[in-house]
């Protein structure tokens, strides 16, 4: 009797083992079908309870606002389901939870924990804002969005994210911070992207101000910011877009058989095996001998 429950136990562990394996290689995957499309839900729902704060800060219809706020809700329980499978997938759970991106879905997930203990969470409105940052894991290495693109293009990407990234965190914490005592000013979420871009850019209009103390704190780390980071981020943006363009400048064609698809470095086209020229820069042509070798290569094929 005690065998079989020793089997029956070890058939059990196995099981939950496969499960564990499985529901990790598909929060993680973005090559499969299922993996993608997991992957990208979940970045769709948070760009999606973005624009849902946003819209929040408009005047619109109460009904419209029980939507928003179940809406919300919902995409919340989502985000808790998925940092808990990611918690018990984890193998060095610790680790995991004082990883980057844990403690980003943990505070994105904080007011949906604590609403049933009946706490005030007004305070906790705030972490909300941080929520895009979620999006960061979708913009690593060379995979945006769940796709594979070239070195490039994903650093254009990232640089694009960062600034996003910034103006919109920043926009929600002023509003967030002005609107309650400042809603003359601080009306909307378009108002506090105004302010958090004039004064980034050090422009300073003055025909926004903050009257409380978060909210000129938070000035202050804008202006520092737009001093630090934003001009490092421009240039380097600028100079991705003039890398990119002068690629596109240099496009290899054969002049052959029409084929522009070849490495930076390709001498010879890869279908005909002709001389290759660049059609922003003119390339030295290969010598004779050189033809002569590919045409060799070519009959011994």
């Amino acid at each position: 009797m005690s065998s079989l429950w020793n089997v029956f136990l070890h058939v059990q562990a196995y099981f939950f083992y496969a499960i564990k394996q499985k529901i990790q290689f598909y929060l993680e995957d973005i090559e499969t079908p299922i993996g993608r499309l997991i992957n990208l839900s979940i970045a769709g729902l948070v760009l999606l309870s973005s624009a849902i704060f946003i819209a929040e800060t408009y005047s619109i219809p109460e009904t419209i606002k029980i939507y928003l706020d179940t809406g919300n809700q919902a995409i919340l329980a989502i985000f808790t389901i998925e940092y808990l499978l990611r918690f018990w997938c984890a193998e060095n759970k610790i680790r995991h939870l004082f990883s980057l991106y844990s403690l980003i879905d943990l505070f994105a997930i904080l007011p949906f924990l604590i609403v049933p203990l009946h706490i005030d969470v007004g305070f906790l409105r705030i972490f909300r804002w941080f929520r895009i940052l979620r999006l960061l894991r979708y913009v690593e290495g060379k995979t945006i969005f769940g796709y594979v693109t070239r070195e490039d293009s994903a650093i254009l990407v990232r640089i694009l994210f960062t600034l996003f990234t910034i103006i919109f965190i920043f926009s929600g914490l002023i509003y967030q911070a002005e609107h309650p005592s400042n809603s003359g000013r601080f009306n909307t979420f378009l108002d506090a992207i105004y302010f958090s871009i004039a004064t980034m850019t050090t422009v300073g209009f003055g025909d926004l101000t903050p009257t409380t103390q978060v909210g000129r704190l938070l000035t202050v780390l804008m202006i520092l910011t737009g001093i630090a980071l934003i001009p490092w981020q421009i240039g380097e943006l600028i100079k991705q877009l003039l890398k990119t363009s002068k690629q596109i400048n240099q496009e290899i064609l054969c002049i052959n058989c029409g084929l522009s698809i070849h490495d930076t470095d390709a001498r010879f086209c890869k279908i005909c095996g002709k001389p290759l020229v660049k059609t922003g820069d003119a390339c030295e042509l290969p010598t004779l001998n050189e033809e002569l070798t590919v045409q060799q290569k070519r009959q011994l094929d």
